[in-house]
């Protein structure tokens, strides 16, 4: 089991970056991790995974925009996001699993932090 809480995010004009952290209590090693966001009013949505191997998956939305990242010695997930767009408001979410390998479906993850906000303005 892993317990994970973000940090990072914050009110950005367009145009701008920001780089969300994840930080586990255990060992991510064994997990896939990925980020969600869910704006008001939408369903949660997958933006980035990565698993083990360091392989990874994005929304188109976010394609060529956002890089995840994870380091495994310091338990970590990173997200850079640039060229922020205000359609990128949302609420951000860390999460992790054993066997979702690369999902972009919220239903694979079972451990999940509380969220951080990130703010677009135009």
């Amino acid at each position: 089991q892993v317990q994970v809480v973000e940090s990072g995010g914050g009110p950005v004009q367009a145009g701008g970056s920001l780089r969300l952290s994840c930080a586990a209590s255990g060992y991510i090693y064994r997990y896939t991790m990925a980020w969600f966001r869910q704006a008001p009013g939408k369903e949660r949505e997958g933006v980035a995974t990565i698993d083990r191997t360091g392989g990874t998956t994005y929304a188109d939305s976010v394609k060529g925009r956002f890089t995840i990242s994870r380091d495994n010695a310091k338990n970590t997930l990173s997200l850079q996001m640039n060229s922020l767009k205000p359609e990128d408001t949302a609420m951000y979410y860390c999460a992790a699993d054993n066997w979702a390998y690369r999902s972009l479906f919220p239903g694979s993850y079972n451990y999940w932090g509380q969220g951080t906000q990130v703010t677009v303005s135009s």
